[in-house]
């Protein structure tokens, strides 16, 4: 999968879900706040993956938030706060991200699989990577896709794009 081109176009809608066994990991103020091969990625037309993460391969660093939002495929999401000032042992600000993460605790339909996994707003943490490649966010930060080299746009998220 690592070596093959991807166009968003050419992902479904509704979205698909797939398993990855690439090595996905997060990292904020210098922690490994998630790190797997274990992951699944949705694809949805005209989005970069989102990739979410086993909790069982996440630090435990989260707090809930108290945002959620609705996905007419996946149903309510819950949103996490993570906070690595203990584990750095100093009061930097930068050391908690306000909603970084999100999760499904009960997804409908075909997304049943996410339950107890955890997608990361690659632009709300130091660092995301697939492989060991540095990912991009998806622009405007609302749907938290991971671009890397393979994957091919355009994406949503920038201003205008909404109604794609």
């Amino acid at each position: 999968m690592a070596n093959e081109t991807e166009s968003v176009w050419d992902y479904p809608r509704p979205p698909r879900l797939e398993r990855s066994t690439e090595l996905v990991r997060v990292v904020h103020r210098g922690i490994v706040v998630a790190e797997s091969r274990a992951t699944y990625r949705v694809l949805e037309t005209s989005h970069p993956p989102v990739y979410y993460i086993p909790l069982g391969d996440v630090a435990h660093v989260f707090a809930s938030a108290r945002r959620s939002s609705f996905c007419e495929w996946k149903g309510q999401a819950c949103y996490f706060t993570l906070d690595v000032s203990a584990a750095i042992a100093t009061l930097d600000p930068r050391a908690v991200s306000v909603d970084c993460a999100w999760s499904y605790p009960a997804p409908t339909g075909a997304f049943g699989a996410i339950a107890d996994h955890l997608a990361f707003y690659a632009s709300r943490v130091d660092e995301c990577t697939v492989d060991g490649e540095r990912v991009i966010p998806q622009a405007g930060d609302f749907y938290g896709g991971w671009i890397t080299s393979r994957i091919k746009g355009p994406f949503k998220g920038l201003p205008g794009t909404s109604g794609w």
